[in-house]
């Protein structure tokens, strides 16, 4: 059983802060900030270029991948590190269309987080040949998946309401359809457990900088099926995925397995912060993650329904069809937020009328959820929200 008291302690929370974001940005890990240190000084400062092979540095991008592989239910050697979330999904996405190269339409949800939307978009212009995407409200996925569909592309927990997609019933209806699913794990992974392998996923991609606390920027990760991975092409044939990258020949050879899904030049000082945060999660049950989640998350979902009627919850009702967040709709939800920020609990605000709260158990615990409850109350009751500082927009919501 994992001790969450313990894992608290590892974590950097300021004095007077009770933090509720971290499913958009996670707090530092206390080693993180001596684990970058050191790659930056011992690494980078006295081994200079040296460092690639001395420490580690090429192949730090799969050694990380495997024990993020753990967190979501992935094979050995079928998860690797590099380059940002849009760009993984843009790879995933291209490289499942050209498994099913007699189709056009790739299926996602009106919930899915922008930036895929946008991603897919793209992709679809630079193909042609009449590719498109088809969105339905996320109640309709499972009945618009058809014979005409080339991948389903589907955020597993909506970014907005925390509500969460069924994985497996999904994929098998994808591939009854003849199509292929690409998942995105921005929302899942170190939220809750992920069984890829067993869900017999096709691809998915995911960020570090949320749940499993890498920094901001922090790198992103792309899983391929082992089945799949020695016929996929991938579409951005960066130097590094190739199969001999230091042989330098003109054309391109993918590398063996994942490795021909690198990029680029992989983050090294982020993937050290990532490193120290992997520490932690090593020793982390994620069946017990998830039930010490699911606590948290009625605790206050108990609370703020008996302190604030006025407050809408956004989120599903029901725990196994909700992620590791609760949301809750109201129409000054921003000036909300930021009054309740002002008292030192942080949230986030997602347009048009969403506050957003992250609970996650490495970190959060009972008298965070009462002391956020307590403060969301007096806002609410005091309109302490109604001023003009408030409602200014900052660049970042």
């Amino acid at each position: 059983m994992t001790d969450f008291t313990a894992t608290r302690a590892l974590f950097h929370l300021p004095e007077g802060v009770i933090y509720l974001d971290g499913n958009s940005l996670g707090p530092m890990p206390k080693a993180a900030a001596g684990r970058v240190a050191s790659c930056v000084t011992d690494e980078w400062g006295d081994m200079l270029i040296r460092g690639w092979n001395g420490a580690g540095w090429m192949d730090q991008p799969s050694r990380l991948g495997d024990r993020i592989a753990r967190l979501i239910g992935a094979e050995a050697g079928s998860v690797v590190l590099g380059d940002t979330l849009s760009i993984k999904v843009y790879q995933a996405l291209a490289s499942a269309l050209e498994l099913v190269p007699d189709r056009r339409v790739i299926l996602s949800d009106t919930g899915n987080f922008p930036s895929d939307l946008y991603m897919a978009e793209g992709l679809c212009r630079t193909m042609g040949n009449g590719t498109r995407l088809v969105t339905v409200a996320p109640e309709q996925v499972a009945d618009a998946i058809d014979n005409s569909v080339a991948v389903l592309m589907i955020t597993q927990v909506d970014y907005r309401t925390g509500r969460m997609h069924d994985m497996a019933d999904l994929t098998a209806r994808a591939h009854m359809a003849g199509a292929r699913v690409v998942w995105d794990l921005a929302h899942s992974a170190g939220a809750h457990p992920v069984d890829l392998a067993g869900c017999e996923a096709d691809f998915a991609v995911g960020c570090t900088y949320k749940y499993l606390n890498s920094g901001p920027g922090g790198p992103a990760f792309i899983y391929v099926a082992p089945r799949h991975q020695e016929t996929t092409r991938p579409a951005l044939s960066g130097w590094l995925g190739h199969a001999a990258p230091f042989a330098f020949e003109p054309q391109y050879r993918p590398g063996a397995g994942i490795e021909r899904m690198r990029v680029g030049t992989p983050p090294v000082l982020q993937l050290a912060a990532l490193e120290a945060s992997l520490d932690i999660w090593d020793t982390v049950d994620m069946a017990a993650l998830r039930a010490r989640s699911v606590a948290l998350c009625e605790a206050f979902i108990a609370g703020v329904e008996a302190a604030c009627p006025d407050l809408t919850l956004a989120s599903p009702r029901a725990a196994d069809h909700r992620g590791s967040q609760v949301s809750w709709s109201h129409p000054e939800g921003y000036a909300i937020m930021q009054a309740l920020i002002a008292r030192g609990v942080i949230g986030d605000f997602r347009a048009p009328d969403i506050l957003r709260f992250g609970l996650t158990p490495l970190y959060t615990n009972d008298a965070d959820v009462a002391g956020a409850v307590a403060a969301l109350s007096d806002i609410m009751a005091s309109r302490a929200w109604d001023r003009p500082a408030f409602r200014a927009r900052a660049q970042v919501t």
